[in-house]
Order: C-alpha cells, then sequence, then structure tokens
C-alpha cells in the first residue's frame, strides 16, 4: 500500500530529514515503506469529526475568541487538573495552530536576542529554528546514554551561564521514545528554580506512553508552575495532526505576552475545529486507548525485529511513536545506513544525527506511520538487506 498523494509533506526547505530524500522515489511511483516522518496512520475518531461538522452547519463560521473559545477552555482546564496535576483558569489557555505555532509564539514572548536555550540532546531539531527566529542562541546539553538517554543534572548545570534563559523539554521524549521519571524531573526543577529559569515543555505525546509507564507533567512539580509554559496537541493521541490544533497553559503573564504574538499571526484557531477539540478531550476516550494498544503491538514487532538483526541494539521506547535501535555495532554511519536502506530497501528510517551529535550511531524508527503488515513487510527488507551483507 503506497501513502495517498495528500499525505505528501512538499516543504521549501529542507526541515524533514529522509523524508525529503525519500520524495524523488515516490514521485517516480516506487512503494517507499515510510518509518521516518511521525504521522499517526490512523483516522480521527468518528465521534471527533461529527462534533466539528455539527459545528460547521450550526453556523459557528465566524469570529471568535482570541483565546480560543471559552467552552472549549473550560474542558482543557477540566483535563488539565484530572490528568496533568495542573491547576490553570481557562484564561491562563490559549489555543493553537498545532504545537509548532504554540512553540514558536513561546520563543517569541520569552526570548530576547542573545539568550540562550538549552535543548537536550538528542534534541528535536524543529525547535532550533524558533529559538533563531527569536534571536536566542541554541545550547546543547547530552542525555545520559549509559542510562538509556537519562536526564542529567549534571550535564545541565555545566552548560549553565548568565545568559541562559530557558530549557526546553519534550516529554515522552523525542526521539529517544524515555518517559521521564518524576525523580529526574525534579532534578531538572530544582535547576531551574536555583538558577530562575524558563522551562517551555513539550508533551504532544502524553497520551502514548507503555509498560506502566507514567508521563508527569514538570508544571505540576512544587515551584514549576509559575516558571513553565506547557503545550500540548491533538496530533498524535487523537490522530488530528492535519487539524493543526493543539494549546498552551502557562500563568497569565505568558499567556498575555503570546496572545500579543498569536493575535497577529493567526488572529485566533479556526472556531468550528475546536468543537472537534472539545469532543476529543471531553468525550469517550476508548478510540484513543485502542489506538495506543495499537501503537504497542507495533512497538514490540519493531523492537523484536531490529534487536534480532546482527549489531542492532533497540530498547523497547516508553512512550512516543518512536523507536530509537543503536546500529553502532553494525559497522555502518547511520547517515549513510539510512540512505543506503532507502536506496536499496525503499524503507525510510531517520539518521540519528539528525537529531544532533548526541544521535549518531542511531536510527530513528517510527512505528506509528504504517499498519502493522507494513512494519512486518519493512524489517523483512531490513533484516534482507543485513543479512546480504553477512552484518
Amino acid at each position: 500500500m503506497k501513502w495517498p498523494a495528500d499525505r505528501i509533506v512538499q516543504s521549501s526547505e529542507k526541515s524533514f530529514g529522509m523524508y525529503e530524500e525519500a520524495l524523488p522515489l515516490m514521485a517516480r511511483g516506487i512503494d517507499v515503506i515510510h518509518l521516518e516522518v511521525g504521522m499517526p496512520s490512523f483516522d480521527t475518531p468518528a465521534h471527533i469529526k461529527e462534533a466539528c461538522k455539527a459545528a460547521l452547519d450550526s453556523g459557528m463560521v465566524h469570529y471568535g475568541d482570541f483565546l480560543g473559545n471559552e467552552p472549549f477552555r473550560r474542558a482543557l482546564a477540566e483535563k488539565l487538573a484530572a490528568r496533568n496535576g495542573i491547576e490553570a483558569a481557562p484564561n491562563e489557555i490559549l489555543v493553537t495552530s498545532g504545537l509548532t505555532h504554540g512553540a514558536y509564539i513561546s520563543c517569541m514572548a520569552a526570548l530576547d536576542p542573545g539568550d540562550e536555550v538549552m535543548l537536550l540532546s538528542p534534541y528535536y531539531p524543529q525547535h532550533i529554528n524558533k529559538i533563531e527566529l527569536a534571536g536566542g542562541v541554541v545550547v546543547t546539553a547530552p542525555l545520559d546514554r549509559s542510562r538509556n538517554f537519562a536526564l542529567d543534572g549534571a550535564a545541565i548545570r555545566e552548560r549553565l551561564n548568565p545568559r541562559t534563559r530557558m530549557i526546553i523539554l519534550v516529554n515522552p521524549a523525542n526521539p529517544t521514545g524515555r518517559v521521564y521519571t518524576r525523580e529526574e524531573l525534579q532534578e531538572l526543577a530544582d535547576i531551574a528554580i536555583e538558577h530562575d529559569l524558563l522551562v517551555m515543555s513539550d508533551e504532544v505525546y502524553e497520551q502514548i506512553v507503555f509498560d506502566g509507564a507514567r508521563h508527569i507533567s514538570i508544571a505540576s512539580l512544587p515551584g514549576m508552575w509559575e516558571r513553565t509554559i506547557t503545550h500540548f496537541a491533538f496530533t498524535k493521541a487523537y490522530a488530528m495532526d492535519g487539524w493543526r490544533m493543539g494549546y498552551a497553559v502557562a500563568p497569565g503573564r505568558f499567556i498575555d505576552a503570546m496572545l500579543k504574538i498569536s493575535k497577529n499571526d493567526i488572529a485566533h484557531v479556526n472556531v468550528f475545529i475546536q468543537e472537534g477539540g472539545r469532543a476529543a478531550v471531553s468525550g469517550p476516550q476508548e478510540a484513543v486507548e485502542e489506538m495506543v494498544r495499537e501503537d504497542c503491538r507495533r512497538r514490540d514487532l519493531v523492537v523484536r525485529r531490529m534487536n534480532a538483526m546482527p549489531g542492532v541494539r533497540c530498547p523497547a521506547p516508553e512512550g512516543s511513536i518512536y523507536a530509537f535501535p543503536d546500529i553502532s555495532g553494525t559497522g555502518w554511519d547511520d547517515a549513510a545506513l539510512a540512505r543506503a536502506l532507502l536506496k536499496e530497501t525503499s524503507v525510510c528510517v531517520e539518521e540519528g544525527s539528525f537529531y544532533g551529535r548526541a544521535g549518531a550511531g542511531h536510527l530513528r524508527v517510527c512505528f506509528g506511520a504504517e499498519p502493522y503488515e507494513r512494519l512486518e513487510e519493512a524489517m523483512d527488507r531490513m533484516h534482507a538487506f543485513f543479512a546480504a551483507r553477512g552484518k
């Protein structure tokens, strides 16, 4: 099965990594199996789409609240209290055009030229441009590779200086699949409080966790609400990536500053799709639970099959839709391996170096973008690739 044309992302700049390497093959009709892009393969649950259609049919087609529809923000406040341990008023919530938009306006509001922002490496690279557009400077601190990319307080402290303004946290983590423990988050919170730092927390994968792992919002820890901007989205758990809808939650002074920017770039998010978002958080969650179960089944397949490939070591991710196998034992450079796999097997995976130097020697394999049968086919092709080389 090939991806339909409307799932092909065209980009004017090279920000999608190996996906852009695959575009010429796709244009020639080659059957590429996509394990590089974090795009869910599921359809948006029916009750969410019905709520959106009902809003449109009812005449919800005019200007709305700049913060987002108030009934929607009230529903989000209830969800935040129940699921995230964050007590926020509706006016401390801003509906955004996806998490990407929310993170961008956060950087524009919080950073002055020359401010340093710390990314934890391997990092999510699309946050870099947002920092730089605001005039900020990117600094990286490595995660602890020896402990499956755990947060490393000592490495963070070593890189702090008077110009450090903010740390960006992605939890569950992309690309490593880690779900950070309360102890790890508390160490990061202690650093932020001690050095008067902001934390921007990207929690787009909050609901996609496995094996009893528990996602914890860092803003729920003592002393962190007042210094944290937390971002959520409907993209992954609800399979709403094309809807472009998320939300930020933070103290009012942050929301006010972000709203000044949001008013002038999008005015507000499309009003009738917000009714779909309200149905998502307030309605039945069985569809989400079923999608997460299927993601777990796909994860188990990828982890099992990759660990059977010579020279590959693939820990089971605790959350997200990504495995991050260590391929250093194969003798391949990760970038060269990703390109060879695409050229010779038409399986597209992302090179670990795309996520910074700390990702070298790894691949990022998305198990959420293709159905189970296609994942099996991808694993068969990759296994044959290694078998043919005696590695």
